[in-house]
């Protein structure tokens, strides 16, 4: 009875060090298993939004260079326009050319949307401050000599900062 209970004390330390053994291996290969797929659907991931991603660059860079205000006269200029309304159309064509382009944010880190967002808005503030130096009587075309000037005194603008930010990120990104 003694040499069975010995025995069978022997047998569960031996079976009990066997399943122990097995069982850290397969928790061990599970573990790696585990960090390959997720390193393999990282990848794909990547691979998959990656096309996306380049595109949501290149709009928000022709979304900056579209509202800067070289670009935003050159395109919407109308001589027809007293100042005042042509301030409006200006401010109007800066929010609507933002709006078009929001959900280029899902691709873009949070910092450099909100760069964007401030380049727009600081945009917008130069038409009015522009805008708020003319007369009833101004046209346009004063307007656009208004606004040129005050561009030519900074030396960088927001949306070149932005432009330059966005392309940092996604070279970043690469």
């Amino acid at each position: 009875m003694m040499k069975a209970l010995i025995f069978l004390s022997i047998m569960l330390i031996t079976c009990g060090s066997i399943v122990l053994i097995v069982f850290r291996f397969l928790k061990k290969q599970s573990s790696k298993e585990v960090i390959k797929l997720r390193t393999e659907l990282r990848k794909q991931r990547q691979e998959f939004f990656l096309p996306s991603r380049l595109d949501a660059y290149q709009r928000s860079v022709l979304l900056m260079e579209r509202i800067h205000p070289n670009s935003l006269i050159m395109r919407t200029h109308n001589p027809g326009l007293n100042a005042k309304l042509y301030q409006a159309e200006l401010a109007k064509s800066v929010r609507n050319e933002f709006e078009h382009n929001v959900a280029q944010q899902i691709f873009i880190s949070p910092v450099t949307w909100e760069i964007m967002k401030s380049s727009k808005e600081e945009v917008i503030k130069l038409i009015h401050m522009a805008g708020n130096h003319m007369d009833e009587k101004a046209t346009s075309i004063q307007l656009c000599e208004k606004i040129m000037e005050i561009v030519a005194q900074v030396e960088q603008f927001p949306t070149e900062i932005a432009v330059e930010a966005l392309k940092k990120e996604f070279q970043d990104l690469l």
